[in-house]
Protein backbone atom coordinates (compact mmCIF):
# COMPACT_ATOMS: atom_id res chain seq x y z
CA UNK A 1 0.00 0.00 0.00
CA UNK A 2 2.98 2.33 0.66
CA UNK A 3 4.18 2.01 -2.80
CA UNK A 4 1.03 3.17 -4.34
CA UNK A 5 1.12 5.76 -2.20
CA UNK A 6 4.65 6.42 -2.90
CA UNK A 7 3.72 6.19 -6.55
CA UNK A 8 0.87 8.30 -6.32
CA UNK A 9 2.86 11.47 -4.60
CA UNK A 10 5.56 11.05 -6.84
CA UNK A 11 3.47 11.37 -10.05
CA UNK A 12 1.86 14.29 -8.54
CA UNK A 13 4.93 16.19 -7.52
CA UNK A 14 5.98 15.90 -11.16
CA UNK A 15 3.04 16.95 -12.57
CA UNK A 16 3.54 20.02 -10.37
CA UNK A 17 6.70 21.02 -11.08
CA UNK A 18 7.80 23.00 -14.08
CA UNK A 19 8.95 20.98 -17.27
CA UNK A 20 12.73 21.71 -16.46
CA UNK A 21 13.60 17.93 -17.58
CA UNK A 22 15.15 18.14 -21.01
CA UNK A 23 14.72 21.85 -21.33
CA UNK A 24 17.03 22.93 -23.63
CA UNK A 25 16.74 25.69 -26.74
CA UNK A 26 13.91 23.98 -29.04
CA UNK A 27 12.85 21.31 -26.80
CA UNK A 28 9.73 23.35 -25.11
CA UNK A 29 7.02 23.05 -26.81
CA UNK A 30 6.08 24.97 -29.83
CA UNK A 31 2.86 27.35 -30.00
CA UNK A 32 1.06 26.52 -32.82
CA UNK A 33 0.63 30.33 -34.45
CA UNK A 34 -2.11 31.20 -37.24
CA UNK A 35 -1.54 30.31 -40.57
CA UNK A 36 -1.44 33.57 -42.87
CA UNK A 37 -3.11 33.75 -45.96
CA UNK A 38 -1.22 34.30 -48.66
CA UNK A 39 -3.38 37.20 -49.88
CA UNK A 40 -2.09 39.58 -47.07
CA UNK A 41 1.21 39.39 -49.40
CA UNK A 42 -0.32 41.21 -51.82
CA UNK A 43 0.61 45.06 -52.12
CA UNK A 44 -2.21 47.63 -52.81
CA UNK A 45 -1.27 51.18 -54.34
CA UNK A 46 -1.86 54.06 -52.14
CA UNK A 47 -3.69 55.33 -55.21
CA UNK A 48 -3.91 53.82 -59.09
CA UNK A 49 -0.79 54.03 -61.45
CA UNK A 50 -1.60 54.37 -64.79
CA UNK A 51 0.34 51.93 -67.65
CA UNK A 52 1.32 52.28 -71.00
CA UNK A 53 -0.41 49.66 -73.16
CA UNK A 54 1.93 47.17 -74.23
CA UNK A 55 0.81 44.39 -76.94
CA UNK A 56 0.90 40.65 -76.15
CA UNK A 57 -0.14 37.72 -77.35
CA UNK A 58 -3.94 36.54 -76.40
CA UNK A 59 -4.38 31.96 -76.61
CA UNK A 60 -5.73 32.16 -80.19
CA UNK A 61 -2.54 34.27 -80.98
CA UNK A 62 -3.96 37.71 -81.44
CA UNK A 63 -2.44 40.77 -80.52
CA UNK A 64 -4.03 42.29 -77.56
CA UNK A 65 -2.91 44.43 -74.47
CA UNK A 66 -5.16 45.74 -71.30
CA UNK A 67 -7.27 48.24 -72.92
CA UNK A 68 -8.95 45.59 -74.60
CA UNK A 69 -10.13 44.23 -71.14
CA UNK A 70 -11.13 47.83 -69.70
CA UNK A 71 -14.05 48.14 -67.95
CA UNK A 72 -12.90 44.76 -65.68
CA UNK A 73 -10.41 44.14 -63.25
CA UNK A 74 -7.82 42.51 -64.48
CA UNK A 75 -5.96 40.01 -63.02
CA UNK A 76 -2.41 39.50 -64.83
CA UNK A 77 -0.11 36.47 -63.58
CA UNK A 78 2.54 36.44 -65.44
CA UNK A 79 4.81 32.83 -64.89
CA UNK A 80 6.87 30.64 -66.63
CA UNK A 81 7.08 26.83 -67.89
CA UNK A 82 11.23 26.63 -66.23
CA UNK A 83 9.53 28.51 -62.96
CA UNK A 84 8.36 25.89 -60.26
CA UNK A 85 6.19 27.95 -57.61
CA UNK A 86 4.44 29.61 -61.14
CA UNK A 87 3.89 25.74 -61.82
CA UNK A 88 2.71 25.51 -58.20
CA UNK A 89 0.09 28.32 -58.80
CA UNK A 90 -0.97 27.28 -61.99
CA UNK A 91 -3.85 24.90 -60.86
CA UNK A 92 -5.48 27.58 -57.85
CA UNK A 93 -5.21 30.18 -60.80
CA UNK A 94 -7.47 27.89 -63.27
CA UNK A 95 -9.91 26.86 -60.51
CA UNK A 96 -9.89 30.65 -59.52
CA UNK A 97 -10.61 31.48 -63.77
CA UNK A 98 -13.62 29.30 -63.03
CA UNK A 99 -15.48 30.98 -60.50
CA UNK A 100 -14.75 34.54 -61.23
CA UNK A 101 -17.73 36.34 -62.39
CA UNK A 102 -16.57 36.98 -66.03
CA UNK A 103 -18.54 40.22 -66.57
CA UNK A 104 -16.67 41.86 -63.82
CA UNK A 105 -13.26 39.97 -64.25
CA UNK A 106 -10.46 39.01 -66.06
CA UNK A 107 -7.69 36.69 -65.43
CA UNK A 108 -4.72 37.01 -67.77
CA UNK A 109 -2.03 34.23 -67.13
CA UNK A 110 0.79 35.21 -69.16
CA UNK A 111 3.68 33.11 -69.95
CA UNK A 112 7.08 34.75 -70.49
CA UNK A 113 8.62 31.83 -71.60
CA UNK A 114 10.77 32.58 -74.74
CA UNK A 115 9.53 29.88 -76.60
CA UNK A 116 5.71 29.69 -76.77
CA UNK A 117 4.45 26.55 -78.48
CA UNK A 118 6.28 24.74 -75.44
CA UNK A 119 3.29 26.29 -73.08
CA UNK A 120 0.27 24.54 -74.11
CA UNK A 121 2.04 21.29 -74.86
CA UNK A 122 3.11 21.71 -71.00
CA UNK A 123 -0.40 22.85 -69.51
CA UNK A 124 -1.89 19.58 -71.00
CA UNK A 125 0.69 17.40 -69.25
CA UNK A 126 -0.16 19.05 -66.16
CA UNK A 127 -3.66 17.96 -66.65
CA UNK A 128 -4.54 21.59 -67.35
CA UNK A 129 -4.97 21.96 -71.48
CA UNK A 130 -8.44 23.68 -70.91
CA UNK A 131 -6.24 26.95 -68.97
CA UNK A 132 -5.66 29.19 -71.76
CA UNK A 133 -1.96 30.91 -71.14
CA UNK A 134 -1.69 34.15 -72.90
CA UNK A 135 2.04 34.52 -74.39
CA UNK A 136 4.87 37.20 -73.91
CA UNK A 137 8.31 35.28 -75.50
CA UNK A 138 9.91 38.70 -76.12
CA UNK A 139 9.02 40.17 -72.58
CA UNK A 140 8.06 43.55 -73.57
CA UNK A 141 5.76 43.54 -70.64
CA UNK A 142 8.48 44.86 -69.16
CA UNK A 143 8.06 48.19 -70.20
CA UNK A 144 5.09 47.97 -67.25
CA UNK A 145 5.94 45.47 -65.07
CA UNK A 146 9.56 44.03 -63.58
CA UNK A 147 10.05 40.34 -64.57
CA UNK A 148 12.84 39.75 -62.77
CA UNK A 149 10.90 37.93 -60.13
CA UNK A 150 7.99 35.55 -61.01
CA UNK A 151 5.02 34.36 -60.05
CA UNK A 152 4.58 37.55 -60.48
CA UNK A 153 0.36 39.16 -60.38
CA UNK A 154 -1.01 42.56 -61.45
CA UNK A 155 -4.27 43.87 -60.61
CA UNK A 156 -5.32 46.55 -62.51
CA UNK A 157 -8.50 48.28 -61.89
CA UNK A 158 -11.30 48.74 -64.16
CA UNK A 159 -9.77 51.64 -66.24
CA UNK A 160 -6.70 49.69 -66.69
CA UNK A 161 -5.04 51.38 -63.94
CA UNK A 162 -2.44 49.03 -61.48
CA UNK A 163 -4.19 48.95 -57.84
CA UNK A 164 -1.94 45.99 -56.22
CA UNK A 165 0.68 43.35 -57.14
CA UNK A 166 2.05 40.75 -55.80
CA UNK A 167 5.55 39.20 -56.54
CA UNK A 168 5.45 35.80 -55.01
CA UNK A 169 3.65 32.72 -55.15
CA UNK A 170 -0.45 33.07 -54.16
CA UNK A 171 -2.74 30.12 -52.93
CA UNK A 172 -6.05 31.23 -54.82
CA UNK A 173 -7.93 28.73 -53.58
CA UNK A 174 -7.87 30.46 -50.52
CA UNK A 175 -11.63 31.09 -49.08
CA UNK A 176 -11.39 34.71 -49.34
CA UNK A 177 -10.18 35.53 -53.01
CA UNK A 178 -13.14 36.39 -54.31
CA UNK A 179 -14.06 38.85 -51.48
CA UNK A 180 -10.45 40.16 -51.50
CA UNK A 181 -10.77 40.48 -55.49
CA UNK A 182 -14.07 42.04 -55.19
CA UNK A 183 -12.74 45.20 -53.30
CA UNK A 184 -11.06 46.50 -56.67
CA UNK A 185 -14.87 46.82 -57.95
CA UNK A 186 -16.28 49.95 -58.50
CA UNK A 187 -19.51 50.48 -56.03
CA UNK A 188 -22.05 49.97 -58.97
CA UNK A 189 -20.79 46.74 -59.90
CA UNK A 190 -20.46 45.33 -56.06
CA UNK A 191 -24.55 45.76 -55.87
CA UNK A 192 -24.61 43.58 -58.97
Amino acid sequence: MNKWLAAILFTLLMISLPNTLNAYPGMQAQSKQATQSTLERINILPQPFPIALVDFTNAIGQQVNFGHYKGKVIVVNLWATWCPPCVRELPALHRLNQTLNNEQFVLLPISIDADSNVVNPFLADLGLSAFESHFDPKQQLRDVFPLDTIPATFILNEQGELVAYVRSYVDWDDENTIDYLNQFLTNDKKAQ
